[in-house]
């Protein structure tokens, strides 16, 4: 099977791998709680990005696609820019009941919004080898919320002393900061069209 790779498939490889290791980063944090573990998890899914970036263009410039490239492409962005950032929030203190709900609605919404990219790619490049818009936000917007958590972590605003605190509704925990996981999630399975750069 490695053999049948193509070149941008080694770049969406990398990109799975910064994922994973953010994902062991973070759970070093939670281990040791040594902050750094989350600046280097935010580190790693820069690079995530640099490698999802990098991967199309490869295959653009190679004219090498394949619909295992594309899948390949979506697992890896899953990993990335779905999983990772619902447990790096999680980490930081977003771990009441509600915030579950609302970081498991993120990753539901983030797996949705890249099967329905697979499956209207063909038709939404209208023939060309590109596609000319993105239907919802693109997945790798949640580094804004990455963005956010690393600001948070230089700051101390976790745990019990995240922005906006916490509310309990029927006995349950509620951070008001989880909602911007929510809004992003609802963002990504929107009609919305994005234009693809």
């Amino acid at each position: 099977m490695i053999r049948e790779f193509h070149l941008a498939d080694w770049f969406t490889l990398g990109n799975a791998i910064s994922g994973i290791g953010a994902l062991f980063s973070t759970m070093t944090y939670l281990q040791t709680g040594d902050i750094r573990h989350i600046y280097f998890a935010c580190g790693l899914l820069v690079a995530a990005l640099a490698f999802d970036v990098f991967d199309g263009r490869i295959a653009r410039w190679r004219q090498k696609t394949s619909a295992m490239g594309r899948e390949l492409d979506s697992l890896a962005d899953i990993i990335s820019f779905g999983v990772a950032p619902a447990v790096m929030g999680y980490a930081l203190g977003m771990n009441g009941l509600y915030d579950r709900i609302a970081l498991a609605y993120f990753v539901a919404c983030g797996v949705s919004r890249l099967a329905r990219y697979n499956v209207t790619a063909e038709a939404l490049s209208e023939g060309g080898d590109k596609v000319k818009y993105f239907e919802g936000t693109p997945i790798p917007t949640s580094l804004l919320i990455v963005g956010l958590l690393f600001i948070a972590a230089a700051t101390g605003a976790v745990n019990q002393a995240l922005w906006f605190g916490e509310f309990t509704l029927a006995g349950f925990r509620l951070h008001p900061l989880v909602l911007i996981f929510a809004l992003s999630g609802s963002l990504m399975i929107s009609r919305i069209r994005v234009p693809k750069p």
